[in-house]
């Protein structure tokens, strides 16, 4: 049995609280503004994401062209060897 699990009885001592604390017509209202942050939240969290795919993207077009650059400077080094050694 899972031992932070909360049963009825305590969500409903939990729900008590909360209306004590902040009254009944507040209770809308507060669920209105969780729900605004939560909505902040999530597309701030979606936007972070976004950005590290964008940014892996960019790193891996940098690290293919560097490749190809390091593959084209090998491939001219072995022609100017092949034109040195054939003289």
């Amino acid at each position: 049995m899972n031992k932070m699990a909360l049963g009825y009885q305590e969500l409903l001592i939990i729900l008590a609280i909360i209306v004590v604390l902040f009254g009944a017509s507040r209770l809308p209202q507060l669920a209105k503004a969780l729900g605004q942050s939560k909505r902040a939240f999530k597309e701030g969290q979606d936007e972070a994401e976004e950005e590290a795919r964008i940014e892996a993207s960019k790193r891996r077009e940098r690290l293919r062209t560097s490749e190809s650059d390091t593959v084209e400077e090998d491939e001219l080094a072995s022609d100017k060897y092949s034109a040195r050694k054939s003289r």
